[in-house]
């Protein structure tokens, strides 16, 4: 690939770069030609997701079918997608580009069915899309709602697929384990101060390894001698020893990337490749090596944190949707509408001024 590139025989652009096998060494590559400044930056998770769905869509025999999947995998699934990222002024993470494969390609395997049947979306009756639903895989099962939902509202079938309502957390809520993971990550100075801080930022702030890697050093700031995190829309004040802790690690952080590494990187916590933040998957590899489970620690404290604040204050510290506060607020009994209906009573019953 360098000699194609030296030689002018391949254009140095990311385009150039798609057209290869995709693998491991075009992406060191990429993030090299990135970090360097030879390369624009983009969203290669973003750019990855447009190029599989392509191909998802180009290898239909059916055109009409090739036509349907193309206008609900870009138009709906990729779209609503680039909308959110604009909203959060966000680049794709790793869960978005899976949630997203797996929801056109639960349509794919609906369709298909469909197919193998002679039938179609529009002719296909609630009866059939039941006996879909029950040879069908389970994850198929939940991610082809997405998919009919979306048919049924543009008029193009009239299966009906309820959307499911989440029922609270499936696993036990296990307080005091979480309690004690944290106090051992807060005092423990024989571990990885990068372990320690993302496995407290999960254990007390019920954050995504997602979230987690993508932290920059201006989510970090100091005011009035105290040390705060942004992971919401508001800043979270960070109690002693974690903002100590998240001050030192700002200052000693080192990626295991040399070249493209000038040490002007911006990134909280540095990955293997030039330029880049350490993977969401790597950062929960690590806290499952030394005994913490991401999902059942970030379901303790959400459930904890539900139960103590009301669901906008949560949404607003936490950077979590507004729907997805209230849901854990009503799985952990938390009812705060009382609160808010005494709030309301009070501001109307202020003196005014005369």
């Amino acid at each position: 690939m360098l000699r194609q590139l030296a030689a002018g025989e391949r254009p140095l652009a990311h385009a150039a770069l798609d057209e290869l096998p995709d693998g491991k060494p075009v992406e060191h590559l990429r993030a090299i030609l990135v970090a360097t400044g030879a390369l624009p930056p983009r969203d290669e998770h973003l750019a990855r997701l447009e190029r599989w769905i392509s191909w998802s869509v180009a290898e239909r025999p059916d055109p009409d079918q090739r036509q349907l999947l193309h206008r609900y995998a870009v138009w709906h699934v990729l779209r609503r997608l680039r909308t959110r990222l604009n909203s959060a002024h966000a680049t794709t993470t790793a869960g978005q580009v899976t949630a997203a494969q797996r929801n056109i390609k639960a349509a794919i395997a609906l369709l298909d069915w469909l197919t193998a049947r002679d039938l179609t979306l529009d002719s296909a009756r609630q009866g059939d899309l039941d006996t879909w639903l029950a040879e069908a895989q389970p994850t198929h099962r939940t991610d082809a709602g997405n998919f009919t939902r979306w048919a049924r509202r543009n008029k193009l079938t009239s299966l009906d697929f309820p959307a499911t309502r989440w029922g609270g957390p499936s696993s036990v809520i296990n307080t005091e384990t979480r309690w004690e993971q944290a106090r051992w990550l807060l005092h423990d100075d024989s571990l990885q101060p990068e372990d320690r801080l993302t496995g407290l930022l999960v254990l007390l702030y019920a954050q995504r390894a997602t979230v987690i890697s993508r932290l920059t050093l201006d989510h970090v700031t100091t005011e009035k001698g105290q040390v705060l995190i942004r992971l919401g829309h508001e800043p979270v004040v960070l109690p002693e020893p974690l903002g100590t802790l998240v001050l030192q690690l700002a200052a000693t952080r080192r990626g295991h990337a040399n070249l493209g590494n000038d040490g002007s990187s911006t990134w909280l916590l540095p990955g293997g490749r030039p330029g880049q933040p350490i993977s969401a998957f790597q950062l929960t590899e690590r806290l499952r090596q030394i005994g913490i489970r991401c999902g059942q620690a970030r379901t303790a404290a959400l459930f904890q944190l539900a139960t103590d604040l009301p669901a906008a204050v949560l949404a607003r510290m936490l950077g979590i949707h507004i729907t997805v506060a209230v849901a854990w607020q009503r799985a952990s009994a938390g009812d705060w509408a009382a609160y808010a209906a005494d709030v309301s009573r009070r501001t109307r019953a202020l003196p005014t001024a005369e």
